[in-house]
């Protein structure tokens, strides 16, 4: 600013006089207004000031009434200052921002208004009303600095950042929608987002603008986006609610939307592998246990039914050894600790407990493994009761294999040396009347040789059957007639009941005969002190026919039944241990079972047929 030179010294006085009579009303007024109010003469100098003055400036009012309002502009501002002064002494108002040096040398940005003094139609000075900017200009300066940085995220993040009003249509959209749904941001403005989203997802997408609409701080959800090209990709949005600071109510919504459709369909992927593997190990034909130091923590399927457990609950948090029996658990529980020292245990053969207490066989398996950042045993334990059977019924095929030809080399190698013998035996009773009834033995004996050879013989090469519908009720009564005598005979009563609507049957009647013949004189030969024999034939309308022989005897011990059947086994003094085992291949070469039962207070021979 240009040195002021007096012409104005008298327009001073007149001032100053001016300021003393007029301004006392306006004291309390200026005494309390924030802005700094002052009054310059003329040439610049400050006549009168508000405290704000020294608050704005730094200075006391002695040394302000000493100064030149050019001495507290910066610089770059005088000219600037300057000119307005000059408007002002020329009767207009002026506004305008400039930067003040507070004593202290710091720049204050502030807003200034100069307004003419006149006094009887002259301008003798002008009013300054001076606000502070600093605050407002950093503010505007930390906003301007935080829309900049805004704006570059917007516009460079792979993310895209929507602002949507409550309906969802789109009131800001950021560039990067390009990249992940194919629209410009022009294209989007207006329309709804809901007009993108897959119809299966629309309600899920309302529920996450209704739950950020609320109010809630955030709102995270997945759901698939339609893009310009018609196909459709997974986003991941995070929305948050904008609330206005005056009505404190939610009018517009921001959201951050980002493309996840590779990482949707990796873990697709991942769940339809786990899927998979679940799978397998629920439905293994080897139940699978999962074990953390002795406690079980996971089951198959496959192990529960082996187990005979209704649910997982059932073994779930029981200690393997609950289902190990008495004898194996000791040794057990030192391969427990080879696996919690992190070994593997070999395949190995145990007796295990099921949850109703019955027992079974199985061989187990365990190899030590880590879940969940701890260390746990994958045990394997394979049901092995059937093969065990499998391998019985080979070691008894083997061993009738064997019998067989046994049977078919001693029956030749007899019958023969037996054929002279008989022949020679006939023509000494014929010329000799002396010792018949030594004769007789013997022939009934020979007799009793050849019924053996003859047993042998069927096992060794069985007959070809001769099928054809017989009904069982006659065939029954038939057997029934042919051994009553003897039955009789030993304080006996054979009963035979029937009930069904068919009991016709496709079998070869003569070896069924055979099968009867032998079970009712092993009944007979059982009941020493007599008894009853009962034959029940059943059918109810089914496939099958069941046939029911019980008998009233002494039973047969625990530790000789599963050895009936046997060749050569029997338990009577003149048995050749091989009636049973014959009924027993009867049977089974018609396609039916035979089991044997038997109690103190009798045997129960169950036999079912089909019904063709």
């Amino acid at each position: 600013m240009q040195s002021f030179k007096s012409p104005f010294k008298g327009k001073r006085k007149v001032l100053k006089k001016y300021l003393e009579e007029g301004i006392s009303g306006y004291k309390t007024f200026l005494q309390s207004n924030p802005d700094a109010i002052f009054a310059l003469d003329l040439n610049g100098y400050f006549s009168c000031m508000n405290p704000s003055c020294m608050k704005i400036s730094g200075y006391s009012f002695e040394e302000l009434a000493k100064l030149r309002y050019q001495n507290l502009i910066s610089v770059e501002y005088l000219d600037t200052v300057f000119n307005h002064f000059y408007k002002a002494i020329q009767g207009e108002i002026q506004n305008y921002d400039c930067k003040l040096i507070h004593k202290s040398g710091k720049h204050i940005y502030v807003n200034v208004t100069n307004a003419p003094i006149c006094v009887d139609d002259e301008i003798v000075g002008v009013y300054c009303v001076v606000k502070d900017l600093t605050e407002l200009k950093q503010k505007n300066e930390e906003l301007r600095k935080v829309s900049q940085i805004y704006s570059i995220l917007a516009e460079n993040s792979v993310d895209t950042v929507t602002i949507t009003n409550l309906e969802g249509e789109f009131l800001f959209v950021s560039p990067t929608s390009r990249n992940i749904i194919g629209f410009t941001p022009e294209e989007l403005l207006g329309i709804s987002v809901f007009d993108l989203i897959h119809k299966e997802d629309i309600d899920r997408a309302m529920q996450h603008t209704k739950l950020a609409a609320s109010g809630k701080e955030k709102a995270l959800d997945t759901y698939r986006m339609r893009k310009k090209d018609g196909s459709y990709v997974w986003i991941e949005t995070l929305s948050k609610p904008i609330i206005d600071k005056e009505t404190k109510q939610v009018n517009e919504i921001i959201s951050i939307s980002r493309d996840i459709t590779e990482r949707k369909l990796a873990e697709e992927a991942i769940k339809r592998q786990e899927e998979r593997y679940r799978n397998l190990v629920e439905h293994s034909p080897d139940a699978l246990m999962i074990i953390k130091n002795a406690e079980i923590i996971y089951i198959n399927n496959t192990g529960l039914a082996l187990f005979g457990a209704a649910g997982k609950g059932q073994i779930i948090g029981k200690e393997i050894f609950e289902l190990l029996h008495a004898d194996h658990i000791t040794k057990f529980k030192t391969r427990i600790k080879q696996l919690n020292a992190g070994n593997s245990i070999p395949l190995i053969e145990k007796r295990f407990l099921r949850v109703d207490g019955s027992e079974f066989t199985a061989e187990i398996k365990g190899i030590p493994t880590i879940q969940d950042n701890k260390r746990v045993s994958h045990l394997i334990i394979r049901d092995i009761e059937d093969r065990k059977k499998t391998q019985e019924l080979l070691l008894h095929s083997e061993k009738l294999s064997v019998t067989g030809q046994l049977a078919a080399g001693i029956a030749h190698e007899v019958r023969n040396p037996l054929t002279s013998i008989k022949g020679f035996l006939q023509l000494m009773k014929e010329k000799s009347v002396e010792n018949k009834v030594y004769y007789d033995i013997i022939s009934s004996e020979i007799n009793r040789i050849e019924l053996i050879l003859t047993e042998l013989l069927t096992l060794a090469k069985p007959q070809k059957m001769v099928v054809k519908k017989v009904y069982l009720r006659e065939l029954i009564e038939q057997v029934k007639t042919l051994l009553e005598t003897q039955a009789i005979m030993n304080n006996i009563e054979i009963v035979t009941v029937f009930k069904g609507e068919t009991l016709e049957i496709t079998c070869d009647e003569n070896q069924l005969k055979q099968v009867f013949i032998n079970l009712f004189k092993n009944s007979i030969e059982a009941m020493s002190n007599g008894g009853t024999i009962t034959v029940g034939v059943y059918n109810f309308n089914s496939d099958k026919i069941k046939i029911i022989c019980r008998d009233t005897g002494k039973g047969i011990p625990d530790d000789i039944i599963n050895r009936i059947g046997e060749p050569f086994f029997t338990t009577k003094d003149n048995g050749t241990g091989l009636g049973l085992m014959i009924s027993k291949q009867i049977i089974e070469g018609h396609n039916g079972e035979l089991e044997i039962l038997s109690n103190p207070n009798g045997t129960t021979i169950k036999i079912v047929l089909p019904n063709t």
